[in-house]
């Protein structure tokens, strides 16, 4: 204990965080952890890197006001194509000097730090926690256990009654079990690093017992855990409780990534729950939080075996981010098991999964398919900012019931859905109270992008009953430097908060200001228009709040309308080029063999199943103005105008489960268009999956939309049959 008491003497007046605001306390990580990938300072003070898992890193260190944070990228252009930091309400924007980036936060904060749409389980990302310093270590006693700064090979096994201290650079290579014990907490700022010996193809994640998850927990009550770091580098559960009450998680951050990317929770409740989680981290390769009334296995009787109830659970303040699955996941076909009273809210959704298992993924997942039983009631969703994402809610329920759903303040800040919501069978009071896309409130299920079937009664949309965040931008066409007015609707008795996306923020209902280039917020305005993406919130004397996004343009350099030499016909001219291709290929080293016309984004295959296409001419652009367009494909897209390529989907991101074809991957860019017929061409690769690409465009006096038809315009091509 001296010792311990002497290294953290030492620590904290080394960083004089206890004498004076805005002074760091680093958090050490040992050479056998550290990271080459980042260099990291915080107010000038060198902060280890440590590397996590997969290909994500992690710094962690304590601060009590203002910071200036810098990361050094080794990779060569690690940045040429942006910076993404989250969560976007915060409206970061880094200075960026070669392999450098800086940028300031307030305080105490949790960021996800990686390029623009680069956040699936290859992504190489860095998440940065600065935190308040931990509360100094209890005194020893033979039920409290003071563990010093060092690396141990070893797990944690409290007994009932017992504390248990990490101190900052405490390092354990195991698990922290808490086997049918009471009364525990563990406390500090340690890191638990979980390896395990799971087979990396199958699941075996799903088992109850000892040293099989960072956190493992059977039938254990009043247990509080708070600072600790999980990471996990093998395929398990991050987290799991069985059969477990009276949880308590303060300010947890959890890392996983394995090569299955697949089969690792952040959070399970097998049984029970009255748990609270608050101001925790959680990247995951499978749903962060999952409520399931057992796991036992995968034969038919461990399947159709009636599980334990779940219930009161609340997680808030918190950012959960996944490469794949839901954030929320409850049911599974075949199961019985009843939940109730879930609640998540004031929370950053900064990464949702993509593509489906069954199911396609959503915020919340209830998947009660081919005869599962159970009755879900009391899910709660509330003041929750949605950054990348995918789908809003999939719901499926045969017998009894799902009821009591509510999405409350639900903020989309930049992206559309990329897949529809569903609500089928025997599911009722649903309700989407200000559930908004951009600027756009929904108010139907079409707005929503929502289907109801199989006897799913129709969901809710009650009016306003706060503060409304709405506001218009003059003049909606600028370039870097000009004077831009930014004015909300009037909402009794509210006030404003704007962040522009530059990393500046203002007051007031009605403010100015001046964007200082054309790179836009992510740095990646590589066509002389950036896109940035200025946020507004709303909010009253009660604390109600409401929140609006809208991404301007600001143009520094303009691609003039097309000289036409001809007349031209309605719709587009595509080519078709048969091939096995995995990913989008150069269609410009092909040789097509269909060609033909079609008043939009399709294509007559002629009967082969693995093509490429390629559709030409023009898109008419109504009036002079930064737009932005958005591109969705499952196989492969990419967007070029007048020879500019402005978007590009990632490569094909397979669905699981046996669910056929790949994720919709999604990429969005902008340019400076004067008003006018400007050349079009677009790809999209028919690889595995069904369907062509989806084009949606944003300009001024224009909201987010698909692209009519009447939009588009081409010369007469020769319709026929063409050899190689």
């Amino acid at each position: 204990m001296r010792a311990l008491c002497v290294f953290l003497a030492a620590f904290f007046a080394f960083s004089g965080v206890v004498f004076a605001a805005s002074r760091v306390q680093p958090v050490p990580v040992p050479q056998e952890m550290r990271s080459s990938a980042f260099t990291v300072t915080v107010n000038n003070q060198p902060v280890d890197v440590a590397h996590a898992a997969a290909s994500y890193d992690f710094v962690n260190f304590d601060v009590t006001g203002p910071v200036t944070v810098a990361i050094t990228a080794t990779e060569a252009g690690f940045w040429d194509k942006g910076v993404d930091i989250e969560p976007w309400r915060l409206g970061i924007r880094p200075v960026r000097e070669g392999q450098t980036i800086r940028f300031k936060i307030a305080g105490p904060q949790k960021l996800s730090i990686s390029r623009p749409g680069d956040f699936l389980n290859h992504a190489t990302m860095l998440f940065v926690f600065a935190g308040e310093p931990p509360a100094p270590p209890p005194a020893e006693s033979p039920s409290v256990h003071v563990l010093a700064p060092g690396v141990y090979h070893q797990s944690i096994n409290p007994q009932s009654g017992e504390t248990y201290y990490l101190a900052p650079g405490s390092y354990f290579f195991g698990s922290l079990n808490l086997w049918k014990v009471s009364g525990v907490k563990v406390l500090g700022r340690g890191t638990i690093v979980y390896e395990g010996v799971q087979d990396p193809k199958t699941d075996e994640g799903w088992m109850q017992k000892p040293d099989w998850h960072c956190i493992g927990a059977l039938e254990a009550h009043d247990v509080e855990i708070d600072g600790v770091t999980c990471i996990v580098r093998a395929r398990t559960w991050s987290i799991q409780m069985k059969d477990t009450s009276g949880f308590v998680y303060n300010d947890i951050r959890v890392i996983g990534g394995n090569p299955g990317n697949a089969n690792q929770d952040g959070m399970d409740w097998l049984g029970g729950g009255d748990a609270l989680v608050r101001d925790a981290f959680l990247r995951a390769s499978d749903d962060d939080l999952a409520m399931e009334g057992n796991w036992d296995g995968y034969t038919e009787a461990d399947m159709l075996r009636p599980g334990h109830d779940v219930q009161n659970i609340t997680v808030e303040n918190s950012q959960l981010s996944t490469s794949i699955s839901n954030i929320v996941r409850a049911a599974w076909p075949q199961k019985t098991f009843n939940s109730r009273h879930f609640t998540l809210r004031d929370s950053d959704i900064l990464h949702g999964g993509i593509g489906a298992c069954g199911q396609t993924f959503g915020v919340l997942g209830m998947w009660g398919a081919n005869g599962a039983k159970g009755d879900h009631s009391n899910y709660t969703f509330e003041n929750l900012w949605l950054d990348n994402w995918y789908s809003l809610v999939q719901i499926e329920q045969e017998e009894p019931a799902v009821h009591g759903i509510t999405f409350k303040n639900i903020w989309a800040l930049d992206q559309p859905p990329l897949a529809t919501s569903t609500i089928i069978g025997n599911v009722s009071d649903v309700t989407f109270d200000n559930v908004k896309y951009d600027q756009n409130r929904a108010t139907n299920e079409a707005e929503l992008q929502l289907i109801t079937a199989g006897g799913a009664a129709q969901p809710k949309f009650p009016p306003p009953d706060g503060p409304v965040a709405h506001f218009t931008v003059s003049p909606p066409v600028f370039g870097p430097g000009d004077q831009v007015t930014f004015e909300a609707d009037n909402s009794p008795h509210a006030k404003f908060t704007w962040r522009f996306g530059d990393g500046s923020e203002a007051h007031g209902r009605r403010v100015k200001h001046k964007f200082p280039d054309a790179l836009g917020t992510a740095l990646d305005g590589a066509n002389g228009a950036g896109r940035f993406r200025v946020l507004l919130k709303a909010e009253d004397a009660q604390d109600r709040e409401d929140w609006a996004a809208q991404g301007v343009v600001a143009v520094a350099k303009w691609q003039d309308a097309a000289q036409i030499p001809g007349p031209t016909l309605a719709g587009l001219a595509w080519h078709v080029y048969p091939g096995t291709w995995t990913e989008l290929p150069d269609l410009s080293s092909q040789t097509s063999i269909f060609s033909g016309e079609s008043p939009n984004l399709r294509a007559d295959s002629h009967g082969f199943t693995r093509y490429a296409t390629a559709w030409d001419g023009y898109i008419d652009i109504p009036a002079d103005g930064g737009y932005t367009f958005h591109l969705m494909s499952r196989d492969g897209g990419r967007l070029v105008i007048d020879g500019v390529q402005i978007a590009k989907t990632g490569p094909p991101f397979a669905q699981v489960c046996g669910s056929p074809g790949n994720a919709v991957r999604y990429d969005h860019g902008s340019i400076g268009l004067r008003a006018g017929r400007h050349a079009l061409h677009v790809e999209g690769l028919h690889a595995v999956s069904q369907g062509s690409p989806r084009l949606l465009w944003e300009g001024p006096l224009l909201p987010l939309t698909e692209i009519p038809p009447d939009a588009y315009s081409h010369a007469r091509v020769d319709t026929a049959i063409h050899s190689n």
